[in-house]
């Protein structure tokens, strides 16, 4: 079996940096080829590293690898000697090292420094974004990983490449000079939850100024609004922990009694 220090040294390297990666291990069904332990490391836009015997296996478990990278999950699979699918020759575990998923909240209301302090406790790295400076300042969100003063489509066009289903993108500012750009950009990403808050004449009014921007009508599907599980919520917090169920309900794929799917006053 080929020297696997390397390889350790790499995820020990990524796992300091939060940087991504997923490592594939031959866990049963090994043979002289491709032993147990035999080991690939795949990175996203990198070499992979290592080999698990047979380059038709890696060129399988590498797409495999990406996708489990990319949901930020681990877990065994089974293939054919040469990488075949419904075979269950070999079990390779499959291990991502993913960073830490993204909260980016829009607009730095009182909302958003409890919706922080919630995302924090489930492990998000949170963003604040607002281009008011006066408001958007560290001292109101100690909580936040960080507090950009820009226009919140501005900052997705820098950044809204990266994410993906893991991230979140929550609208909570109200004012349609900046929800409804910062919507359509945030639309324009692969981001698993996008949120945005206010009442349903709001959001009907928010929905009628993206069509009329230019947004498909089929896509604000996408967009929790009003948002959060019809919990009865009344405070910031109260408000932030219903945010954070549906966004857990949608990532586990479960219904839940989400205000958007719900009729009548959101404070009843």
């Amino acid at each position: 079996m080929a020297d696997e220090t390397p390889i350790f040294a790499t995820v020990q390297q990524l796992i300091a940096s939060e940087a991504p990666g997923a490592l594939a291990t031959i866990i049963d069904g090994g043979n002289e080829a491709s032993p147990n332990g035999a080991k690939l490391l795949v990175r996203p836009d990198t070499e992979p590293m290592g080999s698990l015997g047979h380059p038709d296996l890696d060129r399988v478990v590498i797409r495999d690898a990406l996708g489990e990278l990319a949901s930020g999950t681990s877990g065994v699979r089974h293939y054919g000697a040469t990488g075949e699918a419904r075979q269950d020759d070999l079990s390779i575990f499959i291990e991502s090292f993913a960073p830490p998923p993204q909260m980016l909240i829009f607009g730095a209301v009182d909302f958003t420094a409890a919706l922080s302090r919630v995302a924090k406790v489930l492990g998000y790295r949170v963003t604040v974004c607002d281009a008011r400076p006066v408001f958007a300042t560290p001292v109101r969100f100690p909580r936040a990983d960080e507090v950009v003063v820009d226009w919140p489509h501005r900052l997705l066009e820098k950044v809204g490449d990266d994410l993906g289903p893991r991230d979140v993108i929550c609208v909570l500012t109200h004012d349609p000079k900046f929800d409804v750009p910062a919507v359509i950009s945030a639309l324009k990403t692969d981001a698993g939850y996008i949120g945005a808050m206010g009442s349903r004449r709001t959001t009907e009014d928010r929905n009628r100024r993206l069509i009329e921007e230019g947004v498909n009508p089929d896509d604000l599907t996408r967009i929790m609004a009003p948002i959060g599980l019809d919990l009865g919520g009344r405070t910031p917090e109260e408000t932030a922990i219903s945010i954070c169920a549906e966004i857990i309900a949608m990532r586990a794929g479960r219904l839940a009694p989400s205000l958007r799917d719900s009729e009548g006053d959101i404070h009843r």
